[in-house]
């Protein structure tokens, strides 16, 4: 069952984590994350080097909410807003023409994928901390991908500095997001449904 309270000081270790470049495990609205500050280019070469990531593979970053998309992609097609809107589930949009983060997390296209979070503890998160945050999953590059809590290894446990303690305890078994490629001229294409 979904945890419903979420503890401010677990809030609270997070935000000093993110604010220092460090990492966290944590949960989203779809899979447990590694997570960083994504204008961070020193924490965001952690993730890589904790998940043995080939530095050619991006990562995606969260927002809070849709407003902030013009921070983050310098030219954001109204459909984008449109498909956020109309989805029940979790989406991730890859917009190409990332600006305002760490060179390391834009593709070498300068792409990124960016996801607004439906997520109780990410929402608190995001509007506490006020920039995005790196998501990727939470397994070595080329293990498995951990669905809940209780299947992530050792070794990303002890590879971050802060596991958030909401949602532990949840057995049910996450999915990915559905993954689209958007390009300024509003045409999209599904790369995973």
């Amino acid at each position: 069952m979904a945890q419903t309270f979420i503890d401010r000081e677990d809030i609270n270790q997070a935000l000093e984590i993110l604010k220092n470049g460090g990492l966290i495990l944590y949960p989203t609205d779809t899979i447990w994350g590694i997570g960083c500050d994504a204008t961070n280019a020193e924490a965001v070469e952690k993730v890589f080097a904790l998940k043995g990531r080939d530095k050619n593979k991006t990562m995606l970053v969260l927002l809070h909410n849709d407003n902030q998309l013009a921070s983050y992609v310098r030219e954001i097609p109204e459909v984008a807003y449109e498909l956020i809107e109309a989805t029940d589930r979790p989406l991730t949009i890859i917009y190409s023409d990332a600006k305002n983060l760490a060179p390391n997390a834009i593709a070498e296209d300068g792409s990124i994928g960016i996801r607004v979070v439906n997520h109780p503890f990410c929402q608190q998160l995001l509007q506490r901390f006020r920039k995005p945050i790196i998501s990727t999953s939470a397994n070595i590059s080329g293990q498995p991908t951990a669905t809940n809590f209780d299947e992530i290894s050792e070794e990303i446990k002890n590879g971050v500095d802060y596991i958030v303690k909401f949602d532990q305890q949840n057995p049910a078994k996450g999915k990915p997001s559905i993954i689209m490629k958007l390009d300024p001229s509003g045409k999209f294409d599904f790369i995973r449904k």
